[in-house]
């Protein structure tokens, strides 16, 4: 039944001590740190796997030392200042990017109430009734630092990066809130302790199936990974936001950028796998032992790494999109798919709240007919032809691309004018015929 007011959350930190609060921020900034370092080795190898070729196996036990290697090179190699630059953004960019990137796991529960030196106290540095509301807003300003990062090179292609990059955010933040919102009116809660609470007896990801595939969908969007890696994009823009970076500048980008996908996947592990809750069976064995202790930590992390073996499996099969198809599948897919999923939640918790209906049967059997809507959606095209197929118009006029002496694309109504190739095919073709015919 929808409730009158968000559920409080169900961590008690009453016992807590100042040193209590200290070990548990340390072992939250250790985790991350360590977790990169594990992430950059997973993906290498993972990868080389993957596209039959060898990751590093050099340095190091399999080549786990190549992370710490690269660390030493960057805090070593030659730290530059552009002259034209905005410096003190220039060098504030990557430190709000990362302290961004540390700050949200601050309300992540690794586990249920255990004791610690004595004091019973939750596996969790902090947690509030709106956590939830924390963690979107600390993701959105963590986008200022390559946005601003990109700006204040005063560079071509970082500004392109940058600018980039704020279109992302605006259109993949809009599907990822949406499907999160309509979690939150199934749950009752904003609270992440209270979200693993709600998921005892089933999971959000089979009550909210099409939040869950649009949040996996904006998440990967949201930390600009292949095929959303529109704001670097190598082949067009060099790096990026981080073109006119090096040394520990671009360092805090790149720890950011792998601590945000662990950030990502540990909200989805939280709002829709149960968070640290042991899957079934193992949850059933001995009245639910392995939900309770230390052992919940384990689970937790298996789930948050299930996710980032899917983001490194994402780059390694998919191409990078074209931007208009970028931005299509934002605006005209996952935001319409994530609104009409949370007006369909808000009716049927509405109307179960006056009612005896089993809400969640209804939800799951929504679920499966939004899959239906959503496939449709993602393959079916709207009848409209692609740019390269459509014929410019009669009253067009030529354009010079490069009259003001910088290449620039056409405007509405001006058409770019036929390559020097394209005007010398008639005349290859016609040469050809003509010898072909001698012969």
């Amino acid at each position: 039944m929808l409730p009158t007011e968000m559920a409080q959350p169900v961590a008690d930190f009453s016992q807590d001590t100042w040193w209590i609060w200290l070990i548990k921020a340390v072992f939250i900034v250790l985790f991350l740190i360590m977790s990169v370092i594990l992430a950059l080795w997973v993906e290498r190898r993972g990868l080389g796997r993957m596209q039959t070729r060898l990751g590093p196996n050099v340095t190091g036990f399999m080549g786990f030392g190549q992370a710490f290697a690269d660390a030493i090179k960057l805090m070593i190699k030659e730290d530059f200042w552009l002259k034209g630059a905005d410096r003190v953004i220039y060098f504030l960019a990557p430190i709000i990017a990362a302290t961004c990137a540390f700050s949200i796991f601050a309300v992540m529960p690794f586990g249920p109430q255990v004791s610690m030196f004595g004091i019973e106290t939750p596996l969790q540095l902090a947690d509030s009734s709106v956590a939830m509301l924390y963690v979107l807003a600390i993701a959105a300003l963590g986008v200022y630092g390559l946005v601003l990062g990109g700006w204040s090179a005063n560079s071509t292609y970082p500004l392109l990066g940058a600018v980039r990059s704020a279109a992302q955010v605006i259109s993949y933040e809009l599907g990822m809130g949406i499907s999160l919102a309509s979690v939150f009116l199934i749950s009752g809660t904003m609270s992440t302790s209270s979200l693993v609470e709600s998921q005892v007896s089933l999971w959000n990801a089979f009550i909210a199936l099409p939040a869950f595939i649009t949040y996996f969908i904006s998440m990967v969007g949201e930390v600009n990974r292949l095929p959303f890696d529109l704001p670097e994009a190598e082949g067009e823009l060099v790096a990026g936001h981080t073109t006119e970076y090096s040394s520990m500048k671009f360092a805090w980008f790149y720890l950011s950028e792998y601590i945000n996908m662990i950030n990502v996947s540990a909200v989805a592990t939280v709002v829709f796998l149960g968070g640290w809750r042991a899957p079934w069976p193992l949850s059933a064995i001995n009245d639910g032992m392995f939900n309770e202790g230390w052992w919940p930590m384990l689970w937790f992390i298996i789930k948050i790494w299930f996710f980032m073996f899917l983001l490194v499996w994402i780059r390694g099969t998919l191409l990078r999109m074209r931007y208009d198809h970028f931005m299509k599948l934002g605006w005209k897919v996952l935001i319409p798919v994530a609104l009409g999923w949370l007006v369909a939640v808000a009716i049927i918790q509405g109307v179960g709240s006056f009612t005896d209906l089993d809400t969640r049967t209804i939800l799951i059997v929504l679920a499966a007919i939004f899959l239906v809507l959503f496939a449709v959606l993602w393959f079916v095209d709207g009848g409209k032809k692609d740019d390269e197929t459509q014929q410019p118009d009669e009253d067009q006029t030529e354009f010079d691309a490069f009259a003001g002496g910088f290449p620039a694309p056409p405007m509405p109504g001006q058409s770019l004018p036929p390559s020097p190739r394209a005007k010398r095919a008639p005349a290859y073709t016609s040469t050809a015929k003509e010898a072909g015919s001698d012969e």
